[in-house]
Order: C-alpha cells, then sequence, then structure tokens
C-alpha cells in the first residue's frame, strides 16, 4: 500500500502542549516553564535527523529544573525498504504504530522488541477507548499519544489492543542473546546507550541492534531528550544505521 505522508504532516505540524497533560504534565505545578514543544514530520533520510533548539521535555529531579530540547523535525524515511519512524519522546511510538497499522504497513499480532534503557509499562491513566479496525480514527489515536501518554507508559495501551502479541523488553545483558525468528516491531530508545548502559558494549548492541532490523517490519527510534544529549543521539543514529 503507497505511504501517503500528507496524513501525518496534518498531525505533526509543530506545536505546543501548555497544559499539564501528556509529557507536560510531569512536575507541572512546581516548574517555571509551562509548556513542551512537539515537532512537525517531514520525509526524508536518516540525515536529515538533526538535533532542534525547542524545550520538549521539562522535568523537576533533585529539586532542580531540567529543560531538555529535542529534534528540528521527526522523520520518516526507509532503510533497507523498511519503514522507519524517528522521532524525540518515546511515547510518538504509540502513534506511528497504530499508523503504520491504519495504512497496512504491519499487520496486528506481531512481536514487539522494546530495546530501552527502562521497560515504559507502566499504566497509562486510561486505556483507549477505540479499537483496531478499518474505521481505527488517527485523530483520537494522535490526542491519546500527546495529551494522555508519556514516555513510560505507551506500551501497555498497545498490547491492549492486541496490536502486539508479546512485548519483549531489552534491557539487560542476557536480552541482547535472545534470538528471533519471526518477523517483528523493532522499538528502539538510543537511551540504551547512555552512560548508566556501559557495562553491555556498545559495539555488541550495534551488532544485535542491526541483526533485530533484518527482522523487522517496521522500525520506531526514540532519542529520549530527558536522557540522552540529542547531538550524541544522532550520531548513533548515523552509525547504527550506516
Amino acid at each position: 500500500m503507497k505511504f501517503e505522508l500528507p496524513a501525518v504532516e496534518l498531525f505533526y505540524n509543530g506545536f505546543y502542549l501548555e497544559e499539564p497533560e501528556g509529557n507536560n504534565a510531569f512536575s507541572y505545578d512546581r516548574r517555571v516553564n509551562k509548556k513542551i514543544f512537539i515537532p512537525p514530520v517531514c520525509k526524508g533520510t536518516l540525515k536529515d535527523v538533526k538535533a532542534g533548539q525547542e524545550i520538549v521535555f521539562s522535568e523537576i529531579e533533585d529539586g532542580i529544573e531540567h529543560n531538555k530540547t529535542g529534534l528540528q523535525k521527526f522523520v520518516i524515511t526507509q532503510f533497507k525498504g523498511k519503514e522507519t519512524f524517528v522521532f524525540d519522546n518515546h511515547n510518538h511510538a504509540f502513534f506511528f504504530w497504530l499508523y503504520g497499522f491504519k495504512k497496512g504497513i504491519i499487520p496486528a499480532g506481531l512481536p514487539l522488541v522494546h530495546v530501552d534503557q527502562h521497560s515504559d509499562m507502566r499504566d497509562p491513566p486510561r486505556f483507549p477507548d477505540f479499537k483496531l479496525n478499518g474505521n481505527l480514527d488517527l485523530e483520537k489515536v494522535f490526542a491519546y499519544t500527546n495529551r494522555t501518554l508519556n514516555v513510560g507508559n505507551f506500551i501497555k495501551p498497545a498490547l491492549a489492543l492486541k496490536l502486539f502479541s508479546k512485548a519483549h523488553v531489552i534491557n539487560a545483558s542476557k536480552d541482547f542473546d535472545i534470538e528471533f525468528d519471526q518477523p517483528l516491531i523493532l522499538d528502539l530508545d538510543l537511551d540504551v546507550f547512555a552512560p548508566e548502559m556501559r557495562y553491555i558494549d556498545d559495539g555488541y548492541k550495534i551488532e544485535r541492534i542491526r541483526q533485530w532490523i533484518e527482522k523487522a517490519c517496521l522500525i520506531t527510534v526514540a532519542t529520549s531528550p530527558f536522557f540522552m544529549d540529542q547531538d550524541y543521539a544522532v550520531r548513533l543514529i548515523n552509525e547504527i544505521f550506516a
């Protein structure tokens, strides 16, 4: 089925969240900064993934307010013939998964391989009030992704919809040894390369991720601004997807 970018541009056209919802709810009442930016999307290549200047994540940790910048734009591309979506905060994966399903890029029922420093398996404030079918409303999906979900709770809603047969969380040494013998959805968070994860050799992580790319039907990549320097995240993308 033909991939139609304009449908995505209608949603991700660059806007701010100014209310305490989605990722903007973290420490909202205690923060000086009260808004975060959701970048626009473009169709291009991985060379179009660049660090931006807008604050996309704001949180207070140990009494200090951290305002983190993200990407200039989210990028939709193809890598080895596989639809690939690159964005900053990880909850956006939920929209792109369902967009891929809606467009016939992926079927329901494949396993999700979630490579991430964190499990992101918290319960959301509420589960979706929509279902996987031909009438799936992307406007509802978009609103739910941005105004209900956050970076730590976007996987269980996808499992509740039965979009995936199972979520395999890859965040420990033994996990990187897992072999998958069937098509999969690869969900990569670059914070798996954060300093806390250096106990697993970076070269081995890249090797295994590249092997899973070969099995993937669709790939989502998060640059995780709260945990990763975005220039470093961009360099990692260029190395992994070389």
